[in-house]
């Protein structure tokens, strides 16, 4: 199922379907930085710390990438 939308609130990241049907949350962090940087219809990348960690839409991790400062 591809990723329609993807709505950060607070410490978490909401992400819907192309029906808007909420699929997954992943954590935000709490960090100045931190955060949503950009998602596509099958990956979405968080910024925690110095680190871009990159999901599926299915919310599971299967990257990570050190973040440029």
């Amino acid at each position: 199922m591809a990723i329609g939308n993807a709505v950060q609130r607070g410490s978490s990241i909401y992400v819907y379907n192309e029906k808007g049907l909420q699929i997954c949350t992943v954590p935000a962090g709490s960090g100045q930085n931190d955060g949503l940087k950009g998602y596509t219809s099958s990956t979405l990348n968080v910024q925690r710390g110095g680190t871009i960690y990159t999901y599926d839409e299915k919310g599971m991790q299967i990257s990570t990438t050190p973040a440029s400062r």
